[in-house]
């Protein structure tokens, strides 16, 4: 069965920025070799839709050893930057201002339906399913050029 997009990527400018790099780093508290998201091309607050990107580097850290010869973007990172951009919807929905730590609770029906390569940029879509003041659960789509790579159920919760 066919895999129905969360939003048409096609209809979005991924250029633009919608959240620049900087506030992601106001609101999350991953760094360094966590820091899985460069900008949110695009976020609906009413609908709870939010589009994240990250450029994977030639030098990210994974590259030496998951697969040497042919590096891919472990699975579990792509599961984080979901899990990221989950946390990103949540403190601009609530206004948190990055005060709380809203992190990673859980994850169901994992897909991995194609290879992330250095160099290439990971587009990640979620859409909050459930969402209240203390959790939320998102549907994520990982698209590598407009192609399904990922998809995962992702629950965020302050801890």
């Amino acid at each position: 069965m066919a895999v129905q997009p969360i939003i048409d990527l096609a209809s979005i400018d991924l250029k633009k920025t919608a959240i620049s790099k900087e506030r992601i780093l106001e609101l999350n508290a991953q760094r360094d070799e966590f820091e899985q998201l460069d900008t949110i091309s695009y976020i609906d607050l009413e609908n709870l839709i939010i589009i994240g990107q990250k450029e994977q580097k030639k030098d990210e850290f994974w590259t030496r050893g998951h697969i040497p010869g042919r590096p891919i973007m472990p699975g579990v990172m792509m599961i984080e930057m979901a899990a990221q951009l989950g946390s990103i919807m949540f403190h601009e929905k609530y206004q948190t201002n990055g005060t709380k730590f809203f992190g990673f609770g859980g994850v169901n029906n994992v897909k991995f339906r194609g290879a992330v390569l250095p160099g290439q940029t990971l587009v990640m879509v979620a859409k909050a399913i459930a969402f209240k003041s203390r959790i939320a659960i998102f549907y994520t789509q990982g698209y590598i050029d407009g192609t399904l790579v990922f998809e995962a159920e992702v629950t965020g919760l302050i801890l």
